[in-house]
Protein backbone atom coordinates (compact mmCIF):
# COMPACT_ATOMS: atom_id res chain seq x y z
CA UNK A 1 0.00 0.00 0.00
CA UNK A 2 1.42 3.41 -1.26
CA UNK A 3 1.29 6.99 -0.11
CA UNK A 4 1.73 9.62 -2.51
CA UNK A 5 4.17 12.40 -1.41
CA UNK A 6 5.74 15.77 -2.72
CA UNK A 7 5.70 15.84 -5.88
CA UNK A 8 5.43 11.97 -7.69
CA UNK A 9 7.20 10.57 -4.87
CA UNK A 10 5.31 7.31 -3.34
CA UNK A 11 6.38 5.53 -0.66
CA UNK A 12 5.65 2.18 1.17
CA UNK A 13 5.31 0.78 4.48
CA UNK A 14 8.46 -0.90 4.28
CA UNK A 15 10.18 1.83 3.22
CA UNK A 16 9.16 3.57 6.04
CA UNK A 17 9.98 0.69 8.18
CA UNK A 18 13.92 1.04 7.06
CA UNK A 19 14.19 4.36 8.33
CA UNK A 20 13.00 4.10 11.50
CA UNK A 21 15.14 1.03 11.83
CA UNK A 22 18.35 3.31 10.32
CA UNK A 23 17.85 5.96 12.59
CA UNK A 24 17.62 3.84 15.65
CA UNK A 25 20.47 1.85 14.87
CA UNK A 26 24.42 2.86 15.59
CA UNK A 27 25.59 0.94 12.66
CA UNK A 28 23.49 -0.91 9.94
CA UNK A 29 23.91 -2.42 6.79
CA UNK A 30 21.69 -4.96 4.68
CA UNK A 31 21.90 -7.74 6.55
CA UNK A 32 21.08 -6.37 9.77
CA UNK A 33 18.18 -4.35 8.58
CA UNK A 34 17.07 -7.55 7.09
CA UNK A 35 16.93 -9.44 10.44
CA UNK A 36 15.53 -6.28 12.83
CA UNK A 37 12.56 -5.64 10.10
CA UNK A 38 11.55 -9.80 8.96
CA UNK A 39 12.35 -8.22 5.34
CA UNK A 40 14.07 -10.32 2.52
CA UNK A 41 17.25 -8.77 1.54
CA UNK A 42 15.92 -8.15 -1.68
CA UNK A 43 13.24 -6.34 -0.75
CA UNK A 44 15.74 -4.04 1.32
CA UNK A 45 18.19 -3.24 -1.49
CA UNK A 46 15.21 -2.63 -3.63
CA UNK A 47 14.02 -0.14 -1.23
CA UNK A 48 17.46 1.19 0.12
CA UNK A 49 17.65 1.91 -3.52
CA UNK A 50 14.58 3.64 -3.80
CA UNK A 51 15.10 6.16 -0.76
CA UNK A 52 18.47 6.74 -1.84
CA UNK A 53 17.06 8.29 -4.86
CA UNK A 54 14.22 9.96 -3.09
CA UNK A 55 16.99 11.59 -0.81
CA UNK A 56 16.24 9.98 2.37
CA UNK A 57 19.27 8.64 2.90
CA UNK A 58 22.40 9.27 1.92
CA UNK A 59 25.72 6.91 0.23
CA UNK A 60 26.66 5.85 4.21
CA UNK A 61 23.25 4.85 4.69
CA UNK A 62 22.01 7.25 7.12
CA UNK A 63 18.50 9.39 7.17
CA UNK A 64 19.25 12.89 5.77
CA UNK A 65 18.06 16.02 6.62
CA UNK A 66 14.94 15.51 4.40
CA UNK A 67 14.06 12.70 6.12
CA UNK A 68 14.09 14.08 9.62
CA UNK A 69 11.98 16.86 8.21
CA UNK A 70 9.39 14.76 6.93
CA UNK A 71 9.27 12.85 10.05
CA UNK A 72 9.37 16.38 12.19
CA UNK A 73 5.97 16.86 9.87
CA UNK A 74 4.47 13.90 10.84
CA UNK A 75 5.31 13.60 14.83
CA UNK A 76 2.32 12.62 16.60
CA UNK A 77 0.76 15.34 18.37
CA UNK A 78 -2.35 14.61 20.24
CA UNK A 79 -4.40 11.53 21.64
CA UNK A 80 -7.96 10.70 21.68
CA UNK A 81 -9.84 7.81 23.47
CA UNK A 82 -12.88 7.34 23.43
CA UNK A 83 -14.15 5.96 26.70
CA UNK A 84 -18.00 6.63 27.20
CA UNK A 85 -19.56 3.28 25.77
CA UNK A 86 -21.78 1.82 28.30
CA UNK A 87 -19.64 -1.61 27.71
CA UNK A 88 -22.90 -3.95 27.58
CA UNK A 89 -20.62 -7.14 27.45
CA UNK A 90 -19.34 -6.52 30.82
CA UNK A 91 -22.16 -6.93 32.74
CA UNK A 92 -22.12 -7.22 35.78
CA UNK A 93 -18.69 -5.22 36.85
CA UNK A 94 -20.04 -2.18 34.59
CA UNK A 95 -22.62 -1.33 37.45
CA UNK A 96 -20.26 -0.88 39.28
CA UNK A 97 -17.30 0.65 37.29
CA UNK A 98 -16.98 1.68 33.66
CA UNK A 99 -14.92 -0.32 31.57
CA UNK A 100 -11.55 1.97 31.30
CA UNK A 101 -11.68 1.83 35.47
CA UNK A 102 -11.29 -2.19 35.03
CA UNK A 103 -8.37 -2.81 37.13
CA UNK A 104 -5.45 -5.05 35.60
CA UNK A 105 -2.57 -6.04 38.49
CA UNK A 106 -3.63 -2.83 39.84
CA UNK A 107 -3.93 -0.59 37.48
CA UNK A 108 -6.56 0.59 35.92
CA UNK A 109 -6.99 -0.18 31.86
CA UNK A 110 -7.43 4.15 31.19
CA UNK A 111 -4.88 5.10 33.55
CA UNK A 112 -2.17 2.36 31.63
CA UNK A 113 -2.83 3.88 28.38
CA UNK A 114 -2.33 7.66 29.35
CA UNK A 115 0.88 6.53 31.29
CA UNK A 116 2.09 4.64 27.56
CA UNK A 117 1.12 7.82 25.87
CA UNK A 118 3.28 10.03 28.44
CA UNK A 119 6.34 7.91 27.22
CA UNK A 120 6.12 9.21 24.10
CA UNK A 121 6.01 12.84 24.37
CA UNK A 122 2.24 13.06 24.16
CA UNK A 123 0.03 15.27 26.60
CA UNK A 124 -2.53 16.31 24.77
CA UNK A 125 -5.18 13.93 25.77
CA UNK A 126 -8.66 13.90 24.99
CA UNK A 127 -10.88 11.24 26.61
CA UNK A 128 -14.62 11.12 25.37
CA UNK A 129 -16.88 9.60 28.58
CA UNK A 130 -20.62 9.18 28.82
CA UNK A 131 -21.31 6.24 30.82
CA UNK A 132 -20.44 6.64 34.43
CA UNK A 133 -18.52 9.86 33.35
CA UNK A 134 -18.13 11.13 36.84
CA UNK A 135 -15.06 8.14 37.66
CA UNK A 136 -12.99 9.64 35.05
CA UNK A 137 -13.18 13.13 36.49
CA UNK A 138 -10.54 12.23 38.79
CA UNK A 139 -7.94 11.65 35.53
CA UNK A 140 -7.76 15.23 35.24
CA UNK A 141 -6.23 16.30 38.04
CA UNK A 142 -3.81 13.47 37.82
CA UNK A 143 -2.63 13.55 34.44
CA UNK A 144 -4.28 16.75 33.11
CA UNK A 145 -6.27 15.62 30.62
CA UNK A 146 -9.92 17.14 29.31
CA UNK A 147 -13.26 15.09 29.27
CA UNK A 148 -15.30 15.62 26.61
CA UNK A 149 -19.10 14.51 27.25
CA UNK A 150 -21.07 12.31 24.72
CA UNK A 151 -24.70 12.35 26.48
CA UNK A 152 -25.17 10.15 23.24
CA UNK A 153 -23.55 7.67 24.09
CA UNK A 154 -26.92 5.07 25.11
CA UNK A 155 -28.66 5.12 21.88
CA UNK A 156 -25.25 5.85 19.61
CA UNK A 157 -22.15 4.46 18.75
CA UNK A 158 -18.33 5.58 19.16
CA UNK A 159 -18.70 7.34 15.47
CA UNK A 160 -20.50 10.19 17.55
CA UNK A 161 -18.12 9.93 20.35
CA UNK A 162 -14.76 11.00 17.73
CA UNK A 163 -17.31 13.29 15.98
CA UNK A 164 -17.54 15.54 19.47
CA UNK A 165 -13.92 16.24 19.46
CA UNK A 166 -13.72 16.00 15.22
CA UNK A 167 -11.03 19.48 15.31
CA UNK A 168 -9.02 17.92 17.32
CA UNK A 169 -8.25 15.20 14.56
CA UNK A 170 -4.44 15.32 12.96
CA UNK A 171 -1.25 13.67 13.86
CA UNK A 172 -3.48 11.82 16.02
CA UNK A 173 -4.06 8.64 18.24
CA UNK A 174 -7.36 7.40 18.40
CA UNK A 175 -7.92 4.23 20.47
CA UNK A 176 -10.71 3.00 23.27
CA UNK A 177 -10.22 2.97 26.76
CA UNK A 178 -10.52 -1.01 27.17
CA UNK A 179 -7.28 -2.38 26.07
CA UNK A 180 -4.37 -3.99 27.86
CA UNK A 181 -1.03 -3.26 25.72
CA UNK A 182 1.83 -5.49 26.95
CA UNK A 183 4.24 -3.34 24.96
CA UNK A 184 3.45 0.29 24.18
CA UNK A 185 2.15 0.68 21.26
CA UNK A 186 2.60 4.32 20.61
CA UNK A 187 5.81 6.26 19.56
CA UNK A 188 7.61 9.87 18.55
CA UNK A 189 8.23 8.31 15.14
CA UNK A 190 5.17 8.07 12.93
CA UNK A 191 5.59 8.11 9.10
CA UNK A 192 1.90 7.16 7.83
CA UNK A 193 -1.62 6.21 8.73
CA UNK A 194 -2.52 3.28 10.63
CA UNK A 195 -5.03 0.84 12.23
CA UNK A 196 -4.19 -1.66 14.69
CA UNK A 197 -4.91 -5.40 13.99
CA UNK A 198 -4.61 -8.34 15.83
CA UNK A 199 -3.06 -12.02 13.83
CA UNK A 200 -6.22 -13.47 15.22
CA UNK A 201 -8.99 -14.36 13.08
CA UNK A 202 -12.35 -13.89 14.35
CA UNK A 203 -16.34 -14.03 13.54
CA UNK A 204 -16.56 -10.68 14.98
CA UNK A 205 -14.79 -8.70 12.93
CA UNK A 206 -15.45 -7.57 8.85
CA UNK A 207 -12.17 -6.30 7.98
CA UNK A 208 -9.09 -8.57 6.88
CA UNK A 209 -5.30 -7.50 5.71
CA UNK A 210 -4.75 -9.17 2.38
CA UNK A 211 -1.90 -10.08 0.09
CA UNK A 212 -1.63 -5.96 -0.96
CA UNK A 213 -1.01 -5.34 3.16
CA UNK A 214 -4.09 -3.48 3.26
CA UNK A 215 -7.36 -3.52 5.01
CA UNK A 216 -9.97 -4.71 3.19
CA UNK A 217 -13.79 -5.29 4.22
CA UNK A 218 -14.30 -9.39 4.47
CA UNK A 219 -16.50 -11.38 2.32
CA UNK A 220 -19.53 -13.05 3.06
CA UNK A 221 -18.67 -15.97 5.85
CA UNK A 222 -15.07 -14.56 5.55
CA UNK A 223 -12.92 -14.55 9.03
CA UNK A 224 -11.34 -11.21 9.74
CA UNK A 225 -8.74 -9.92 11.73
CA UNK A 226 -9.37 -8.47 15.43
CA UNK A 227 -10.07 -5.01 15.28
CA UNK A 228 -8.13 -3.50 18.43
CA UNK A 229 -9.07 0.24 17.70
CA UNK A 230 -5.86 1.25 18.06
CA UNK A 231 -4.63 4.47 15.05
CA UNK A 232 -2.76 6.62 13.71
CA UNK A 233 -4.42 9.43 11.96
CA UNK A 234 -1.95 12.04 10.05
CA UNK A 235 -3.10 15.88 9.18
CA UNK A 236 -2.86 14.80 5.48
CA UNK A 237 -5.59 11.63 5.93
CA UNK A 238 -7.74 13.78 8.66
CA UNK A 239 -9.49 15.68 6.00
CA UNK A 240 -11.57 12.70 4.37
CA UNK A 241 -12.12 11.27 8.26
CA UNK A 242 -13.72 14.37 9.40
CA UNK A 243 -15.70 14.72 6.21
CA UNK A 244 -17.09 11.09 6.66
CA UNK A 245 -17.38 11.41 10.42
CA UNK A 246 -19.86 14.58 9.31
CA UNK A 247 -21.40 12.84 6.61
CA UNK A 248 -22.50 9.78 8.11
CA UNK A 249 -23.65 11.05 11.26
CA UNK A 250 -26.17 12.72 9.72
CA UNK A 251 -27.25 9.52 8.26
CA UNK A 252 -30.20 7.26 10.56
CA UNK A 253 -27.99 3.79 9.69
CA UNK A 254 -25.43 4.60 10.97
CA UNK A 255 -26.94 5.43 14.23
CA UNK A 256 -24.81 2.56 15.81
CA UNK A 257 -21.53 2.29 13.79
CA UNK A 258 -17.86 2.37 14.73
CA UNK A 259 -16.01 5.09 13.93
CA UNK A 260 -13.96 3.03 11.66
CA UNK A 261 -16.83 3.44 8.97
CA UNK A 262 -15.60 6.45 8.50
CA UNK A 263 -12.06 5.64 7.12
CA UNK A 264 -13.55 3.31 4.92
CA UNK A 265 -13.26 4.12 1.22
CA UNK A 266 -14.68 1.82 -1.92
CA UNK A 267 -14.06 -1.35 0.47
CA UNK A 268 -10.93 -1.05 2.15
CA UNK A 269 -9.53 1.41 4.54
CA UNK A 270 -7.51 4.82 3.46
CA UNK A 271 -4.95 3.71 6.82
CA UNK A 272 -1.97 1.08 6.67
CA UNK A 273 -2.53 -2.32 9.04
CA UNK A 274 -0.19 -2.17 12.04
CA UNK A 275 -0.40 -6.15 12.89
CA UNK A 276 0.56 -7.25 16.03
CA UNK A 277 0.24 -10.35 17.74
CA UNK A 278 -2.77 -11.71 19.63
CA UNK A 279 -0.81 -12.28 23.15
CA UNK A 280 0.40 -8.82 23.02
CA UNK A 281 -2.51 -6.62 22.72
CA UNK A 282 -5.79 -7.99 25.24
CA UNK A 283 -9.32 -6.54 24.58
CA UNK A 284 -11.63 -7.07 27.73
CA UNK A 285 -14.69 -7.46 27.10
CA UNK A 286 -16.56 -9.77 29.24
CA UNK A 287 -15.59 -10.93 32.98
CA UNK A 288 -13.94 -14.19 32.03
CA UNK A 289 -11.20 -12.13 29.78
CA UNK A 290 -10.80 -10.38 32.64
CA UNK A 291 -10.45 -13.26 34.79
CA UNK A 292 -8.13 -15.17 32.14
CA UNK A 293 -6.09 -11.57 32.27
CA UNK A 294 -5.83 -11.34 36.03
CA UNK A 295 -7.63 -13.61 38.20
CA UNK A 296 -6.98 -11.00 41.08
CA UNK A 297 -8.23 -8.01 39.58
CA UNK A 298 -9.95 -5.88 42.53
CA UNK A 299 -13.48 -5.71 39.56
CA UNK A 300 -13.70 -9.82 40.50
CA UNK A 301 -14.66 -9.01 44.12
CA UNK A 302 -17.98 -7.79 42.48
CA UNK A 303 -20.81 -7.25 45.05
CA UNK A 304 -23.18 -9.13 42.25
CA UNK A 305 -21.29 -11.75 41.35
CA UNK A 306 -20.69 -12.33 45.69
CA UNK A 307 -24.30 -12.40 45.50
CA UNK A 308 -24.96 -14.81 42.98
CA UNK A 309 -22.20 -17.26 44.86
CA UNK A 310 -24.25 -16.76 48.38
CA UNK A 311 -28.03 -17.16 46.62
CA UNK A 312 -26.86 -19.92 44.60
CA UNK A 313 -23.78 -21.71 47.18
CA UNK A 314 -21.66 -21.75 44.66
CA UNK A 315 -17.83 -21.03 44.39
CA UNK A 316 -17.61 -17.18 41.96
CA UNK A 317 -15.54 -19.13 39.11
CA UNK A 318 -18.81 -21.65 39.04
CA UNK A 319 -20.51 -18.37 37.34
CA UNK A 320 -20.08 -18.61 34.21
CA UNK A 321 -20.83 -17.97 30.11
CA UNK A 322 -21.96 -14.71 31.22
CA UNK A 323 -24.20 -12.81 28.60
CA UNK A 324 -25.61 -9.28 28.42
CA UNK A 325 -29.53 -9.21 27.29
CA UNK A 326 -30.44 -6.67 25.11
CA UNK A 327 -30.85 -3.41 27.44
CA UNK A 328 -34.05 -2.28 28.79
CA UNK A 329 -35.44 0.99 29.57
CA UNK A 330 -35.43 0.53 33.03
CA UNK A 331 -32.83 -2.17 33.80
CA UNK A 332 -29.72 -3.69 32.83
CA UNK A 333 -30.00 -7.74 32.77
CA UNK A 334 -27.52 -10.48 32.06
CA UNK A 335 -27.99 -13.98 31.55
CA UNK A 336 -25.31 -16.50 33.04
CA UNK A 337 -24.59 -20.49 33.55
CA UNK A 338 -23.96 -21.96 37.23
CA UNK A 339 -23.43 -25.78 37.43
CA UNK A 340 -25.13 -26.37 34.26
CA UNK A 341 -28.08 -24.34 35.11
CA UNK A 342 -28.74 -21.23 33.45
CA UNK A 343 -30.24 -18.55 35.00
CA UNK A 344 -31.02 -14.31 34.48
CA UNK A 345 -30.20 -11.44 36.74
CA UNK A 346 -31.38 -8.34 36.93
CA UNK A 347 -29.64 -5.27 37.99
CA UNK A 348 -31.84 -1.90 38.39
CA UNK A 349 -30.34 0.81 35.87
CA UNK A 350 -29.67 4.68 36.29
CA UNK A 351 -32.36 6.92 38.21
CA UNK A 352 -34.24 3.60 39.00
CA UNK A 353 -34.16 4.10 42.46
CA UNK A 354 -36.10 7.35 42.55
CA UNK A 355 -38.68 6.01 40.02
CA UNK A 356 -39.34 2.05 41.30
CA UNK A 357 -40.16 1.49 44.80
CA UNK A 358 -38.19 -2.39 45.36
CA UNK A 359 -40.73 -3.09 48.80
CA UNK A 360 -43.93 -2.68 46.91
CA UNK A 361 -42.45 -4.71 43.61
CA UNK A 362 -41.03 -7.44 46.12
CA UNK A 363 -44.75 -7.03 47.99
CA UNK A 364 -46.42 -8.02 44.21
CA UNK A 365 -44.06 -11.10 44.10
CA UNK A 366 -45.43 -12.39 47.19
CA UNK A 367 -48.92 -11.52 46.03
CA UNK A 368 -48.09 -13.45 42.97
CA UNK A 369 -46.49 -16.49 44.51
CA UNK A 370 -48.41 -19.78 43.76
CA UNK A 371 -50.30 -18.06 40.54
CA UNK A 372 -47.98 -19.32 37.94
CA UNK A 373 -48.15 -16.29 35.80
CA UNK A 374 -44.62 -14.42 36.89
CA UNK A 375 -41.20 -15.75 35.28
CA UNK A 376 -39.78 -18.17 37.98
CA UNK A 377 -38.05 -16.00 41.34
CA UNK A 378 -34.94 -17.67 43.30
CA UNK A 379 -34.24 -14.12 44.87
CA UNK A 380 -35.36 -10.43 45.21
CA UNK A 381 -34.49 -7.98 47.15
CA UNK A 382 -36.71 -5.47 48.26
CA UNK A 383 -33.73 -2.77 49.21
CA UNK A 384 -31.58 -3.12 46.12
CA UNK A 385 -34.14 -4.65 43.68
CA UNK A 386 -31.77 -7.47 42.55
CA UNK A 387 -33.26 -10.43 41.14
CA UNK A 388 -32.35 -13.73 40.25
CA UNK A 389 -34.76 -15.60 38.28
CA UNK A 390 -34.48 -19.16 36.24
CA UNK A 391 -33.64 -19.11 32.75
CA UNK A 392 -36.50 -20.05 30.48
CA UNK A 393 -35.56 -22.09 27.93
CA UNK A 394 -37.29 -21.46 24.12
CA UNK A 395 -38.46 -18.68 25.52
CA UNK A 396 -39.70 -15.52 22.82
CA UNK A 397 -41.07 -12.08 23.53
CA UNK A 398 -44.46 -11.59 22.00
CA UNK A 399 -44.68 -10.11 18.55
CA UNK A 400 -47.28 -7.46 18.72
CA UNK A 401 -48.46 -7.45 15.19
CA UNK A 402 -48.78 -11.48 14.89
CA UNK A 403 -52.75 -11.98 15.63
CA UNK A 404 -52.31 -14.95 16.95
CA UNK A 405 -49.42 -13.81 19.61
CA UNK A 406 -51.68 -10.96 20.61
CA UNK A 407 -55.06 -13.03 21.38
CA UNK A 408 -53.11 -15.11 23.34
CA UNK A 409 -51.48 -12.56 25.36
CA UNK A 410 -55.21 -10.71 26.53
CA UNK A 411 -56.22 -14.18 27.09
CA UNK A 412 -53.30 -14.37 29.43
CA UNK A 413 -53.35 -10.51 30.74
CA UNK A 414 -57.72 -11.27 31.73
CA UNK A 415 -56.43 -14.22 33.53
CA UNK A 416 -54.25 -12.56 35.42
CA UNK A 417 -56.89 -9.68 36.65
CA UNK A 418 -59.84 -12.44 37.18
CA UNK A 419 -57.33 -13.58 40.03
CA UNK A 420 -58.50 -10.14 41.31
CA UNK A 421 -54.98 -10.16 43.67
CA UNK A 422 -54.63 -7.67 46.11
CA UNK A 423 -51.84 -5.47 47.73
CA UNK A 424 -51.40 -2.30 49.74
CA UNK A 425 -49.80 0.36 47.60
CA UNK A 426 -51.58 1.83 44.43
CA UNK A 427 -50.35 2.84 41.20
CA UNK A 428 -52.00 5.97 40.82
CA UNK A 429 -51.52 7.36 36.86
CA UNK A 430 -52.14 11.68 37.90
CA UNK A 431 -49.64 11.25 40.95
CA UNK A 432 -47.17 9.51 39.11
CA UNK A 433 -47.33 11.89 36.28
CA UNK A 434 -46.57 14.68 39.00
CA UNK A 435 -44.05 12.58 40.56
CA UNK A 436 -41.92 12.27 37.27
CA UNK A 437 -42.41 15.84 36.36
CA UNK A 438 -40.98 17.03 40.11
CA UNK A 439 -37.70 14.67 39.00
CA UNK A 440 -36.56 17.01 36.39
CA UNK A 441 -36.28 19.66 39.60
CA UNK A 442 -37.64 22.40 37.53
CA UNK A 443 -36.58 21.94 34.19
CA UNK A 444 -39.06 23.09 31.15
CA UNK A 445 -40.13 20.36 29.03
CA UNK A 446 -39.16 19.91 25.98
CA UNK A 447 -42.18 19.96 24.34
CA UNK A 448 -43.11 24.01 23.65
CA UNK A 449 -47.16 22.64 24.22
CA UNK A 450 -46.63 20.68 27.65
CA UNK A 451 -48.63 22.89 29.25
CA UNK A 452 -51.60 22.93 27.32
CA UNK A 453 -51.04 19.26 26.50
CA UNK A 454 -51.26 18.71 30.14
CA UNK A 455 -54.35 20.67 31.11
CA UNK A 456 -55.90 18.64 28.06
CA UNK A 457 -54.79 15.19 29.81
CA UNK A 458 -56.30 16.60 33.52
CA UNK A 459 -59.14 17.35 31.18
CA UNK A 460 -59.81 13.20 31.28
CA UNK A 461 -59.50 12.85 35.11
CA UNK A 462 -63.14 13.58 35.93
CA UNK A 463 -64.48 11.38 33.60
CA UNK A 464 -62.47 8.84 34.63
CA UNK A 465 -63.19 8.94 37.81
CA UNK A 466 -67.07 8.44 37.46
CA UNK A 467 -65.87 5.43 35.00
CA UNK A 468 -66.58 1.66 35.82
CA UNK A 469 -63.49 0.63 36.95
CA UNK A 470 -62.41 -3.22 38.19
CA UNK A 471 -59.79 -2.32 40.95
CA UNK A 472 -57.04 -4.97 41.31
CA UNK A 473 -53.65 -5.70 41.22
CA UNK A 474 -52.25 -4.14 37.79
CA UNK A 475 -48.86 -5.06 35.91
CA UNK A 476 -49.01 -1.20 34.83
CA UNK A 477 -46.02 -2.21 32.62
CA UNK A 478 -47.76 -5.22 30.75
CA UNK A 479 -46.46 -4.67 27.30
CA UNK A 480 -45.46 -7.03 24.24
CA UNK A 481 -41.66 -7.50 25.44
CA UNK A 482 -42.82 -8.56 28.90
CA UNK A 483 -45.06 -11.39 27.70
CA UNK A 484 -43.20 -14.55 27.29
CA UNK A 485 -44.25 -17.43 25.27
CA UNK A 486 -42.65 -21.12 26.93
CA UNK A 487 -43.87 -23.33 25.01
CA UNK A 488 -47.57 -24.01 25.93
CA UNK A 489 -47.68 -21.35 28.54
CA UNK A 490 -47.26 -17.18 28.41
CA UNK A 491 -45.22 -15.80 31.66
CA UNK A 492 -45.42 -12.47 32.25
CA UNK A 493 -42.44 -10.70 33.62
CA UNK A 494 -40.85 -7.44 35.15
CA UNK A 495 -43.49 -6.44 37.76
CA UNK A 496 -41.61 -3.08 38.51
CA UNK A 497 -44.62 -0.50 38.40
CA UNK A 498 -47.37 -3.12 38.99
CA UNK A 499 -49.95 -1.84 41.61
CA UNK A 500 -53.77 -1.59 42.37
CA UNK A 501 -55.41 0.28 39.48
CA UNK A 502 -58.58 -0.39 37.39
CA UNK A 503 -56.92 -3.29 35.15
CA UNK A 504 -58.32 -1.82 32.08
CA UNK A 505 -54.88 0.15 32.13
CA UNK A 506 -52.69 -2.89 31.13
CA UNK A 507 -54.71 -3.10 27.46
CA UNK A 508 -53.70 1.05 27.00
CA UNK A 509 -50.41 -0.04 27.86
CA UNK A 510 -49.83 -2.86 25.36
CA UNK A 511 -50.78 -0.59 23.03
CA UNK A 512 -48.67 2.45 23.64
CA UNK A 513 -45.62 0.43 24.05
CA UNK A 514 -46.47 -1.81 20.90
CA UNK A 515 -46.84 1.57 19.01
CA UNK A 516 -50.28 0.91 17.62
CA UNK A 517 -52.31 2.85 15.10
CA UNK A 518 -55.94 3.19 16.18
CA UNK A 519 -57.25 -0.06 14.45
CA UNK A 520 -54.74 -1.90 15.84
CA UNK A 521 -56.06 -0.76 19.55
CA UNK A 522 -59.40 -1.23 18.41
CA UNK A 523 -58.40 -5.00 18.09
CA UNK A 524 -56.97 -5.37 21.49
CA UNK A 525 -59.50 -4.25 22.81
CA UNK A 526 -61.71 -7.06 21.15
CA UNK A 527 -59.45 -9.81 22.05
CA UNK A 528 -58.92 -9.03 25.19
CA UNK A 529 -63.45 -8.62 25.50
CA UNK A 530 -63.94 -11.19 23.37
CA UNK A 531 -65.69 -8.72 20.97
CA UNK A 532 -68.06 -7.57 23.73
CA UNK A 533 -66.62 -4.12 24.92
CA UNK A 534 -69.06 -2.00 26.30
CA UNK A 535 -68.83 1.70 24.32
CA UNK A 536 -68.47 3.76 27.84
CA UNK A 537 -65.47 1.11 28.52
CA UNK A 538 -63.74 1.64 25.30
CA UNK A 539 -64.18 5.13 25.51
CA UNK A 540 -62.38 4.59 29.11
CA UNK A 541 -59.59 3.14 27.73
CA UNK A 542 -58.66 5.59 25.17
CA UNK A 543 -58.81 8.43 27.60
CA UNK A 544 -56.00 5.67 29.82
CA UNK A 545 -54.11 5.85 26.21
CA UNK A 546 -53.90 9.89 26.20
CA UNK A 547 -52.87 9.49 30.07
CA UNK A 548 -50.20 6.41 30.19
CA UNK A 549 -48.67 7.91 27.17
CA UNK A 550 -48.32 11.58 28.56
CA UNK A 551 -47.18 9.66 31.66
CA UNK A 552 -44.55 8.08 29.78
CA UNK A 553 -43.69 10.83 28.12
CA UNK A 554 -42.60 12.75 31.47
CA UNK A 555 -40.99 9.28 32.26
CA UNK A 556 -39.25 9.24 29.16
CA UNK A 557 -38.01 12.84 29.76
CA UNK A 558 -36.38 12.22 33.11
CA UNK A 559 -34.52 9.61 32.09
CA UNK A 560 -33.13 11.73 28.84
CA UNK A 561 -31.69 13.90 32.20
CA UNK A 562 -30.29 10.58 33.32
CA UNK A 563 -28.81 10.54 29.82
CA UNK A 564 -31.08 7.54 28.56
CA UNK A 565 -32.84 8.50 25.24
CA UNK A 566 -35.44 6.76 23.40
CA UNK A 567 -35.92 8.27 20.26
CA UNK A 568 -39.01 7.68 18.62
CA UNK A 569 -40.62 5.76 21.42
CA UNK A 570 -40.57 9.52 23.35
CA UNK A 571 -42.54 11.12 20.43
CA UNK A 572 -45.10 8.82 19.87
CA UNK A 573 -46.02 8.78 23.82
CA UNK A 574 -46.12 12.54 23.58
CA UNK A 575 -48.29 11.80 20.45
CA UNK A 576 -50.50 9.21 22.13
CA UNK A 577 -51.53 12.17 25.03
CA UNK A 578 -52.67 14.46 22.25
CA UNK A 579 -54.35 12.47 19.81
CA UNK A 580 -56.07 10.27 21.98
CA UNK A 581 -57.56 13.07 23.86
CA UNK A 582 -59.12 14.16 20.74
CA UNK A 583 -60.60 10.74 19.86
CA UNK A 584 -61.80 10.85 23.47
CA UNK A 585 -63.18 14.22 23.04
CA UNK A 586 -64.82 13.38 19.25
CA UNK A 587 -66.51 10.38 20.90
CA UNK A 588 -68.15 12.02 23.64
CA UNK A 589 -69.56 14.92 21.87
CA UNK A 590 -70.89 12.20 19.56
CA UNK A 591 -72.61 11.02 22.58
CA UNK A 592 -74.59 12.50 25.51
CA UNK A 593 -71.76 13.25 27.62
CA UNK A 594 -69.06 15.56 27.14
CA UNK A 595 -65.15 15.91 28.90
Amino acid sequence: MFTKRKGDEYMNVQEYDLMNCIMDQTYVNQRILSEITGYSLGKVNSSLKKLTELGYIDEKMQCTSKAYEELKEKKPQNAIILAAGFGMRMVPINVEVPKGILEIKGEPLIERLIKQLHKVGIFKIDIVVGFMKEQYEYLIDKYDVTLVYNRDYMTKNNLYSLKKVIDKIGNTYILPCDLWCFQNPFSNKEWYSWYMVSDKETEESNVRINRKKEIVETKRNEMGNQMLGISYVLKEDAAFLKQNLLHLSNEREYIHAFWEEAVMKDGKMILKPRGVSQNLVYEINTLEELRELDEDSNQLNSEIISLISEVLSCETKEIIDIKALKKGMTNRSFEFTCREEHYIMRVPGEGTDKMINRKNEYSVYEALNGTNISDPVCYISPETGYKITKFLDGARVCDPYVEEDVKKCMQKLRQFHEYNLQVEHEFNLFHQIEYYESLRNETKSVYRDYEETKRKIYELKEYIDKSQKKIALTHIDAVPDNFLFTGDEIRLIDWEYAGMQDVHVDIAMFAIYAMYDREHVEKLIDYYFDGACDRTIRIKIYAYIAVCGFLWSNWCEYKSICGVEFGEYSLRQYRYAKDYYKIVKEELDGGEKDV
